[in-house]
């Protein structure tokens, strides 16, 4: 079986303490915490606060299928209101590099706490040429991963995105094959990797065995935004076929930060097609 989960960066408006109840109250076995601002803002998240987020959790059954660091939109004043990924480890500023750094260092932290399993990073954008690119992300993964194995063995998931320096599967085993971590997997996005033009079975194929969390959503055919389950063309039954065949049995985590006005609402929604699918049932 393969659980669902559903993540809190579509809760930007509302509080965690909100958008946790609502996650439970729609029937998702598992939840994502956004490593961000609103929700969990590394520098000021403190062990106290840890300790009442995972008595809440427990209380209400859910477990933590990831925490998402992916963007830093607290980092900035005024962040644009879009996926904001910089500071990110290939930064063309040392400052920023060392930053992200520090900024994943906490966010370890936090999921030691929280007894999370993984956290998910991307790699940034490309603002360097891309040798130099590749020699300060393995360089700097390599940091991150030893401070991973220091917090307990919390596993790192990169995700490929659109438009990133890292965007394919293909790409991405090259990191793992380059930085040689156990630790270091991807949390694959099905839907990034539809719009990149690859395959979601060859890229669950590329990944086998290191995939540590898996996002989730509707397409409008090859464009990307995030859409609720079954209002696009997403092909989720093979989707299921593949992460079943590849022996796949953590958790797909539904992504909609596109729904912030009613996430609610969109949570709901995206359960019976993902069910008919396959995917949640027992």
């Amino acid at each position: 079986m393969i659980p669902l989960a559903f993540s809190t960066n579509a809760y930007g408006r509302f509080s965690l303490d909100e958008a946790v109840a609502d996650i439970a109250a729609a029937g998702y076995a598992g939840i994502e915490l956004l490593g961000d601002k609103p929700h969990i803002w590394p520098p000021t998240f403190t062990q106290a606060d840890a300790a009442k987020l995972r008595a809440r959790l427990d209380s209400l059954g859910l477990s933590i299928s990831n925490i998402n660091a992916n963007c830093t939109f607290g980092y900035f004043r005024d962040a644009p209101p879009e996926p904001f990924f910089e500071p990110s480890l290939v930064s063309p500023q040392q400052k920023m590099r060392d930053d992200r750094l520090v900024f994943i260092e906490l966010t370890l932290q936090i999921a030691s706490w929280l007894g999370a399993k993984n956290i998910s990073i991307t790699s940034g954008r490309l603002l360097i040429p891309p040798k130099e690119a590749w020699r300060v992300l393995v360089e700097n993964l390599k940091r991150v991963c030893d401070r991973a194995a220091a917090a307990g063995g919390i596993r790192i998931g990169i995700e490929t995105e659109p438009a990133l320096f890292i965007e394919t599967s293909a790409e991405l085993a090259e990191v793992i094959d380059r930085v040689g971590s156990p630790l270091l997997g991807a949390n694959l996005d099905l839907g990034h990797v539809f719009v990149m033009g690859e395959s979601p079975a060859d890229a669950i194929s590329k990944l086998k065995g290191r995939i540590w969390n898996v996002h989730i959503e509707d397409l409008p055919g090859r464009k990307h935004y995030h859409m609720i389950p079954g209002t696009g063309s997403y092909d989720f039954a093979a989707a299921y076929r593949a992460l079943s065949a590849a022996g796949y049995d953590r958790f797909a985590t539904v992504e909609l930060y596109t729904c912030g006005d009613n996430p609610g609402a969109a949570a709901r929604a995206a359960v019976p097609p993902l069910k008919a699918a396959g995917f949640g049932a027992p």
